[in-house]
């Protein structure tokens, strides 16, 4: 049995579809939806295999990305959080007439670093050492991955308890699944394709991230001319959570035109 768990809230006209990042589920919005939902229709959705949505295998991008366009709207802006990211970026490249704008939060269109490239992102290493790890303990696996998400921020570890509570506030995926999230963040390249990306697209960003490097928002301000980046001088891999006013005061200012 599968069933993609998908939760519609808000009074704005313009739908928002919310992607969350790797390991966790819709839960993790939970701290800005309130403020979100005057302006916003909001589509909280979990990933296929995480959360409330159950049953699911391992998925490549693509099958993830058409999965959850059969419950998406006919048109909204995608909002996707790291993995998140890549899901929302590939909804756009393949149905760019039902994407309003894409926003991306502390993702990147190639997560692993490529040093002959000099492009920054995770170490190769790292990422297959996490794989490793998922079949020993999967859930402390999680959670030193969470942990990594809010280093350098003045509130990484109340940042950090907060995204363990999100994980253990619902059922917990599948070693399967993770380490099929896993090789989507390791293998996919969206560079190229998102150069000629057809619809607004804003790229937000945290100063202290250690996952996703600031240094990726400047060679994609290079790249992507047409594609504007807001970087948060004070957070780390999750902004939304470290700086949520701050967030949500962006968010809305870049979407003011979409509204109204």
């Amino acid at each position: 049995m599968t069933d993609l768990w998908w939760q519609t809230c808000g009074e704005g006209k313009t739908h928002l579809v919310l992607l969350h990042g790797w390991g966790l589920n819709a839960a993790v919005w939970q701290g800005i939806t309130a403020q979100l939902s005057p302006h916003f229709t909001l589509h909280l959705v979990d990933l296929p295999g995480f959360g409330r949505s159950q049953g699911y295998g391992a998925m490549s991008l693509e099958d993830m990305a058409a999965v959850v366009m059969q419950q998406a709207p006919e048109r909204a802006v995608w909002l996707g959080w790291s993995l998140g990211g890549l899901v929302a970026s590939q909804v756009a490249l393949v149905a760019p007439a039902r994407v309003d704008a894409l926003v991306t939060v502390a993702s990147s269109p190639c997560f692993q670093a490529n040093e002959h490239e000099g492009w920054p992102g995770i170490k190769g290493s790292v990422l297959q050492g996490f794989q490793q790890q998922l079949s020993e303990d999967f859930r402390r696996t999680v959670e030193r991955f969470l942990a990594l998400q809010t280093l350098g921020t003045e509130s990484a570890r109340q940042d950090a308890r907060a995204l363990k509570e999100v994980v253990l506030s619902q059922p917990f995926p599948t070693p399967e699944v993770l380490n099929g999230g896993l090789a989507i963040l390791e293998q996919v390249d969206l560079r190229e394709a998102l150069d000629n990306l057809p619809v607004p697209f804003w790229r937000l960003y945290g100063y202290l991230d250690g996952l996703v490097p600031r240094k990726t928002a400047q060679i994609l301000d290079s790249r992507w001319q047409r594609s504007a980046s807001v970087v948060f001088p004070k957070a780390a891999h999750a902004p939304f959570i470290s700086h949520p006013d701050l967030f949500c005061e962006q968010l809305l200012a870049l979407t003011s035109g979409l509204r109204l």
